[in-house]
């Protein structure tokens, strides 16, 4: 089951960097907001392997993150590892509401 929140108003309300992401706080986690071919996607802000920010590294044009510290790659639309080391980035739904931007987060069983 998901629990949504609203993270803004609106899309432009958002923070973003020129590089197509921004940071968010959601259920008092960080995570990374992406802009890629008119969607928003959401996902873990840190990288798996070395803890590095992902908003501190760019989208490439195949909508990979790419990590700042490793050049590690996580596709945007599921958080596989598309540059081949075994990690994945967990994922949330985002969507555009009439009243907002909202981002779904899954709940944990037994926490």
């Amino acid at each position: 089951m998901l629990h949504w929140y609203k993270i803004a108003e609106t899309e432009e309300a958002l923070p973003w960097q020129v590089n197509g992401m921004c940071m968010v706080l959601v259920a008092d986690k960080p995570r990374l907001l992406v802009r890629f071919g008119g969607e928003l996607y959401a996902m873990a802000a840190f990288c798996p392997h070395a803890g590095a920010v992902l908003a501190e590294g760019f989208v490439s044009g195949r909508g990979e993150v790419v990590c700042p510290l490793h050049d590690y790659r996580f596709r945007v639309r599921d958080g596989y590892n598309s540059s081949g080391e075994g990690y994945r980035l967990r994922c949330h739904v985002v969507e555009r509401r009439a009243d907002g931007i909202y981002l779904g987060v899954a709940e944990v069983a037994g926490a």
